[in-house]
């Protein structure tokens, strides 16, 4: 069975990224919300974004509230460089786990297909 998941990690300040919150949409010819979800205390999503049968092939977007996270983390930015990070990724195989982390910083982010 297939899943897919998700954690942040806040590089400025060398830890997870608490409270951030996170969407997921469908990126298909029209665009359709799924899930809405907020990091835990290990900057991880407490289930999957996706499981079981809604884990089909396509084309899916997850959305990262990094605005909010930085304001609410008091990162002295007067106004933060970065608002909502979109990550467009596809899914070939509904069988597999994938995991999309993304690492943070207030200027910047990387991310990966991790397992």
């Amino acid at each position: 069975m297939g899943r897919l998941t998700t954690h942040v990690l806040d590089l400025a300040l060398g830890r997870p990224a608490s409270g951030m919150a996170i969407e997921l949409w469908s990126a298909g010819d029209t665009p359709q919300f799924l899930v809405r979800t907020v990091t835990n205390a290990d900057g991880r999503v407490d289930a999957p974004l996706l499981e079981g049968a809604a884990m089909v092939p396509g084309l899916y977007e997850l959305r990262f509230a990094a605005r909010s996270y930085f304001r609410s983390v008091g990162t002295a930015i007067a106004e933060p460089f970065l608002d909502v990070i979109p990550i467009r990724f596809g899914i070939s195989d509904a069988s597999a786990h994938l995991h999309v982390p993304l690492l943070l910083s207030p200027y910047g982010y990387s991310t990966y297909r991790g397992s």
